[in-house]
């Protein structure tokens, strides 16, 4: 082993640049500003709208003790990657963008980092595939949840053998009606660009099954609806109140789905303050026409691998978590997360954006917790110890995988939580066969919708 000296020299910096400067490519500036500098340089912002850019440049001055980065206008993104001789491109644009940058990156020789999910549809897929293979240069999907330490506790059970061979999972998640509602409000609401919740949201659940089994669809039924939001909904259960966005609005002073805006200086520089560029409202009413997504689906699934899943999603419950349980041929492992206990109507629609993740919320404390637990075949049921889940984001799964992307190389991980382009497409045919089956009312064999 060759140890390093004093008078070896540091590695040469990544440079990156960034793609799409809404709330979530915060997470991102942030890690390659001051958290992995050492390892990574950041050498250009990229977006539709030039108020968003600038505010992520007085965040890194500000903020970061960073010197803003040049900014370029979406239509000239090659441009900035010759440029700005960019190594690698973190993408964190409208889903349905995903695929225009991916590749643009890629062809030009990067490496490209993009948000889950990889893309929206089974034909952008491909081209992303394509242009990977005839590139040869690396795409990481960031697969956050694969990070958290308990998911990665219940991956090394399940590898252990100690339930045997996996027969069955059921998996039930559950969006709050702040956090959910939160899809209802902003570009999500419309299908054409977020492919509707079985994919942007339920990409996350539906890699996990992946990665925890071993495995990936094979037949997909699914049955969906728009059944709380909406507005035929809000109408019929007297929810609606009269306006299109909230701000300015006094029909939503008093309503606990409203998001209030300028009550967070955030929210007010990314998307308040940017409005006259491009007309987007980040507080639209979910009960207002224009929602074109399902807030209520049922999913089964058969694996290649032989097993089942009955998974179902909700958008608007009174708590947010999730109930993963594994059938074994030698016991079963059960794991149960409170996210947030209960939404208080006053605080709903006043917390900044990045308190709409379940426990990086004011009410984290409201009950919430992690519980897993094995129950082999003919012993006493065990309730496991889990590893330290302290860490921004999704129980530390967002720090820890932002320094296994852009920190110091680590060792081989027995777990494989590193995700490339294949996780990725793999995770979107559980989404993709079940929007499918939402409108033919049939089961959908996953090869007939992208075969890998």
């Amino acid at each position: 082993m060759t140890v390093p000296t004093a008078s070896d020299p540091a590695p040469a910096r990544t440079r990156y640049a960034v793609v799409g400067l809404g709330g979530r490519a915060q997470m991102y500036v942030r890690a390659l500003a001051r958290t992995h500098a050492d390892r990574s340089e950041l050498v250009a912002f990229c977006d539709v709208n030039q108020t968003r850019m600038d505010a992520h440049n007085k965040a890194l001055r500000d903020d970061h003790d960073h010197d803003p980065v040049p900014t370029y206008a979406a239509a000239d993104f090659t441009t900035m990657l010759a440029e700005q001789r960019v190594d690698a491109v973190v993408v964190t644009t409208v889903d349905s963008t995903h695929d225009h940058y991916i590749v643009a990156a890629l062809q030009a020789g990067c490496d490209v980092v993009t948000e889950k999910p990889m893309t929206i549809d089974a034909e952008r897929c491909r081209r992303i595939l394509d242009a990977q293979e005839a590139s040869g240069r690396k795409v990481t999907v960031t697969f956050n949840y694969r990070y958290n330490p308990a998911h990665a506790k219940v991956r090394e059970v399940i590898a252990s053998g100690a339930i045997g061979e996996v027969g069955s999972v059921h998996f039930e998640w559950l969006l709050d009606t702040r956090h959910g509602a939160d899809y209802f409000r902003r570009w999500h609401r419309d299908k054409a660009n977020s492919g509707g919740l079985m994919v942007h949201k339920a990409t996350h659940h539906f890699d996990l099954v992946n990665w925890w089994i071993a495995s990936s669809p094979e037949t997909v039924f699914g049955l969906g609806r728009l059944f709380f939001y909406g507005d035929e909904n809000g109408a019929r259960r007297g929810l609606a109140r009269d306006y299109d966005r909230a701000h300015g609005a006094p029909a939503a002073a008093e309503d606990p789905f409203a998001l209030q805006l300028d009550s967070s200086p955030n929210l007010t520089a990314l998307y308040l303050d940017a409005e006259h560029e491009d007309g987007y409202h980040r507080d639209q009413n979910v009960f207002a026409p224009g929602v074109t997504i399902e807030d209520d689906m049922c999913v089964a699934v058969r694996y290649r691998s032989g097993a089942t899943m009955s998974y179902h999603l909700t958008a608007y419950s009174p708590w947010e978590g999730y109930r993963v349980v594994f059938n074994g041929s030698g016991g079963r492992l059960e794991l149960d997360v409170v996210e947030n206990a209960f939404v208080d109507p006053v605080t709903a629609g006043r917390a900044p954006g990045e308190a709409l993740h379940g426990v990086d919320g004011p009410d984290a404390d409201s009950g919430a917790g992690t519980r897993l637990v094995l129950r082999r075949l003919w012993e006493r049921p065990v309730e496991l110890e889990l590893p330290d889940t302290t860490g921004a984001g999704h129980g530390g799964g967002d720090d820890r995988m932002l320094a296994d992307i852009f920190g110091a190389p680590a060792g081989p991980d027995p777990l494989g939580r590193a995700s490339t382009q294949l996780d990725g497409a793999r995770s979107l045919l559980t989404g993709l066969a079940a929007n499918r089956s939402f409108e033919t009312g049939l089961p959908v064999r996953a090869d007939d919708v992208l075969a890998l």
